[in-house]
């Protein structure tokens, strides 16, 4: 039996989530479809605009994304107290940018002063409902998904489930799983054996914090140059699908120290996380079993990660841990509000937290 959504999303317990989701037609999202022999591409572009185009719109930051053939991952953060800072009029102006709205919401927006006191307290009620969707990541994912099944859908001139079912999530309860899990999404295409490096794999957050840092640069390197060749093309792309109007969030920001408040900015910085996240996909493709204790990047001893064993936790992050992943002590913690047994991860966290 399915578990309820409410049973895996606590934001008292972290703001932090890991989702993913699978494509049930013939296992192809995007990409090459081996059957019919079309290309679906420009689905990944599709998957990358909506998630940027509704953090825009929800209390919800993108910390990290990667779109494959058959699924993708996003890392997302709940930012709660900025859904509850907004006014009413906010409220609704966002949540009308993604559904459809209320006759009498409509109505109280032309003529406020001309709703008896029954009906302000419906229109009251549906606004305070709509800001808690406008942090939800159940709404978020929905959102994403509804989408573009439908558009799909509509391309193939067919009917019928388009994704494996409900999206699935785990929590991120500290930095140290927050940062493994966004290198683990980050390096899908190089785990995959798809792409040779982080410059080639499109349509990932890595690809595009990488490209960001390099644009403005006046001196490029040849590496650069191929970056930006490679980002420009899916901006063509986006152009094509006449999505480039779309308003869009950028990327949740890296800390300026690695002693930021977490709810302000991810715990790392650039430089670390792209060192760390390059380091990893070089030993991945080198089919090394992991870091020497002297080689082991900054961020993993500033962390107290285990260099011997952060490898193997990156390329079988998924299969380690089941809906929480941090510190044994927290995912215990975790399970007791979600009332629900530890499940897989006590094994990995053990051995990863020095």
């Amino acid at each position: 039996m399915a578990t309820k959504r409410e049973a895996q999303i606590c934001l008292e317990a972290t703001p932090f989530y890991h989702c993913y989701v699978r494509c049930v037609r013939r296992a192809y999202l995007c990409g090459n479809d081996s059957v019919t022999g079309d290309n679906y591409d420009h689905r990944k572009q599709w998957i990358v605009s909506r998630l940027k185009f509704l953090s825009y719109v929800y209390a919800i930051d993108i910390c990290a994304y990667a779109v494959m053939s058959n699924h993708y991952h996003v890392v997302l953060h709940v930012e709660k107290a900025r859904a509850l800072a907004w006014s009413q009029e906010e409220v609704v102006e966002r949540w009308m940018q993604v559904c459809s709205g209320n006759m009498l919401v409509d109505r109280w927006l032309e003529e406020p002063d001309a709703l008896d006191e029954a009906a302000l307290e419906v229109v009251y009620e549906t606004i305070e409902e709509w800001r808690s969707r406008l942090h939800s990541i159940s709404w978020f994912m929905r959102c994403v998904n509804e989408t573009i099944a439908r558009m799909a859908n509509e391309e193939e001139a067919c009917k019928g489930r388009f994704w494996e079912g409900r999206f699935k999530s785990q929590a991120l309860l500290d930095e140290v799983a927050l940062l493994s899990c966004m290198a683990y999404v980050d390096l899908n295409p190089v785990r995959a054996a798809m792409e040779e490096d982080l410059i080639d794999s499109d349509f990932t957050s890595i690809q595009q914090r990488l490209f960001d840092y390099a644009k403005h640069k006046t001196n490029k390197t040849t590496t650069e140059k191929r970056l930006v060749t490679r980002v420009n093309k899916q901006r063509r792309i986006k152009e094509l699908l006449n999505l480039k109007d779309l308003p869009e969030a950028s990327l949740m920001p890296f800390s300026a120290s690695n002693y930021a408040p977490l709810e302000n900015a991810l715990p790392f910085t650039r430089e670390d996380y792209f060192d760390l996240v390059d380091s990893t996909g070089k030993l991945i493709r080198s089919d090394k079993k992991g870091f020497l204790d002297e080689d082991a990047p900054p961020l993993l001893r500033s962390l107290g990660i285990n260099p011997n064993h952060w490898l193997e936790h990156v390329k079988f992050f998924n299969l380690n841990y089941s809906f929480c992943v941090g510190r044994i002590e927290r995912m215990r913690d975790f399970v007791a509000i979600a009332d629900r047994s530890l499940g897989k991860g006590s094994e990995a966290s053990r051995h990863l937290y020095q």
